[in-house]
């Protein structure tokens, strides 16, 4: 295995939050299937976190007692905002080390770092708690994810240069985002010299199928190029940036970003213009900016799709065109969710959504479209 510093060559990385599911529960045969694929091509770098529902077991399962130690990298994170108190970390954290099936972390995060969540942090010794693992040899390097500002960036980093990276969401839809700042905050962490990790690279599955207008400037550009590798070779263009992550549903993704990523080049100047014009087509201030995390989910007492609702909502509001009701309770009713209408406001979604979305809101504007 060949590193490049903190990191391994190759700048691809698959990203575990989203896997392929069959009756609600993540299809381990697919994920072996696909984990295969992304390992025989050469790459080594594998995302996941204790929040991301049965994503740890699906590891161990797929690569971990398939695939010896040397073979892969694994990264997951500690949810800090998940627990009641201190004492639950080492408990959170032994229990990634069991559902993975090994001994340490290659890479370890505390997970989404938030301004809001500094001082939970500090209070709770986490800064302590995870350079303690890292000494005893539990954590080989050390990061954080973050949805942030670049003040509360650089006050992090300056507080704990121990950090060996940080992970970003970056994209080009979000590079001048006034809310989530890509560039900006990229700026910071490279001034602090830290490399960074690459989330959120087609924002959640936006940029890999955006709208037909978008589509066809990428095929004028290059017919034989997605869209999805539009996306990915930008992020990994960015100075800075040691990996790319991705998080992949199915064999075709993992096949179109290794063809992507296997040899890595950026992005050229013409190819930055169409991406400038990408950018322009899909910014729109009507739609919603949900990634898909999903975050929303877990804890809704209406169990509320609501990341399918927002894409549907983004779908008519995008292309104009009507609502399909059939299309539209197909994605709730049928699936168990309620419907957009049924939000009962208690605030569980926005307390947790690192996009810092007005759910309850924007669940009413979708439900005056759609229901």
């Amino acid at each position: 295995m060949s590193f490049n510093g903190t990191f391994p060559d190759t700048k691809l990385g698959f990203g575990l939050m989203r896997l392929p599911r069959t009756n609600g529960k993540i299809d381990v045969e697919q994920v072996k299937a696909m984990a295969d694929e992304f390992i025989s091509a050469g790459f080594t770098y594998f995302d996941t976190a204790y929040a991301y529902n049965g994503s740890e077991e699906a590891f161990r399962q797929a690569v971990v007692e398939r695939y010896p130690r040397d073979a892969y990298t694994i990264a997951s994170k500690l949810p800090v905002w998940l627990l009641d108190n201190k004492e639950q970390m080492p408990e959170a954290f032994d229990v990634s080390l069991r559902r993975l099936g090994v001994d340490f972390f290659d890479y370890y995060l505390l997970h989404d770092i938030q301004p809001a969540r500094v001082k939970l942090l500090n209070d709770f010794g986490a800064w302590e708690f995870v350079n303690k693992m890292k000494a005893e040899g539990k954590i080989k390097h050390l990061g954080f994810s973050a949805h942030a500002n670049p003040q509360m960036l650089d006050e992090v980093l300056t507080a704990h240069p121990e950090v060996d990276f940080v992970q970003l969401q970056i994209n080009y839809l979000d590079w001048e985002s006034p809310v989530i700042l890509s560039r900006k905050n990229l700026e910071v962490v490279r001034k602090h010299n830290k490399p960074v990790i690459v989330m959120e690279p087609v924002k959640g599955g936006l940029l890999a199928n955006p709208i037909t207008a978008v589509k066809d400037v990428f095929a004028k550009s290059n017919p034989n190029a997605t869209p999805s590798s539009f996306a990915i070779r930008f992020a990994a263009s960015c100075e800075g940036v040691a990996m790319v992550l991705s998080g992949m549903s199915n064999m075709e993704q993992v096949k179109d970003n290794i063809s992507t990523m296997k040899e890595f080049k950026p992005l050229t100047d013409d190819e930055q213009g169409v991406i400038n014009v990408a950018r322009n087509l899909l910014i729109n201030p009507n739609t919603v900016p949900c990634t898909a995390c999903r975050y929303c989910c877990d804890g809704c007492p209406q169990q509320i799709n609501i990341p399918e609702i927002f894409k549907l909502y983004n779908e008519l509001i995008q292309n104009g065109e009507h609502s399909n009701p059939h299309v539209y309770y197909g994605a709730v009713k049928d699936s168990g969710s309620a419907a957009a209408n049924e939000c009962v406001e208690c605030g569980q979604c926005e307390s947790v959504c690192p996009q810092h979305l007005h759910i309850i809101q924007l669940l009413k504007q979708a439900s005056a479209k759609l229901d």
